[in-house]
């Protein structure tokens, strides 16, 4: 359930496929799959060179994802309660 506001804003969680894609960055939170000191590249060790490659592929990942959900259709739907049902000193 989401609503989008009058200034464009959104309201509420909104899946797409393409926020699967954001799951790739955080592979660099497994350090078992790059604890290694070979292969070297330009004499850095695979363990630091590869960190700042996944840089790199977090921030791809990142704008494939903002450029593709940035126009998606949002659900529009009127808000169930006025700020006058919210007044504290209304009663019914």
């Amino acid at each position: 359930m989401s609503t989008a506001k009058p200034g464009g804003r959104v309201r509420g969680f909104q899946f797409s496929a393409w926020n699967l894609l954001l799951l790739i960055p955080l592979l660099i939170l497994v350090t078992p799959l790059f604890n290694f000191d070979g292969p070297r590249l330009f004499g850095l060790p695979f363990f630091y060179w590869f960190q700042l490659a996944f840089v790199v592929v977090g921030v791809l990942c990142t704008g494939i994802v903002y450029l593709a959900t940035k126009d998606k259709p949002r659900n529009v739907r009127r808000d169930e309660l006025s700020v006058d049902d919210l007044d504290e000193g209304e009663t019914r």
